[in-house]
């Protein structure tokens, strides 16, 4: 699963996502996947990294992908988002077992 921030730039909301792969998130306008999320192991330098699919659905438009590629949690800005509404950056990678010991201990937003 990739955890993803997501920043809707005209109502300054930030939302964290769980994205499990292979499966469509929404966030506004924007349809999300994540087919790969690697993360290294302890021993090594920390990065996670997420290949993305990112494509805009608007009424009446046709459907406009607006990225495909890996994005890395430690240089967002070596292979980001550009949309002038949404910004988009990976923060992790998480098992599922991971992900349902954050939610026990009430998730990983502050």
């Amino acid at each position: 699963m990739a955890v993803l921030r997501v920043l809707d730039k005209i109502t300054a909301r930030v939302s964290i996502l769980n994205a499990p792969l292979h499966q469509v998130m929404q966030f506004g306008t924007l349809e999300i996947v994540a087919r790969a999320c690697d993360k290294r192991p302890p021993e090594e330098t920390p990065e996670s990294a997420a290949f993305l699919e990112i494509w805009e659905i608007r009424p009446g438009k046709p459907v406009k992908s607006v990225f495909t590629g890996w994005m890395f949690a430690s240089t967002p800005g070596l292979s980001a988002l550009e949309h002038p509404i949404y910004d988009l950056w990976v923060l992790d990678c998480v098992s599922k077992s991971d992900s349902a010991a954050d939610s026990a201990s009430g998730g990983n937003e502050p």
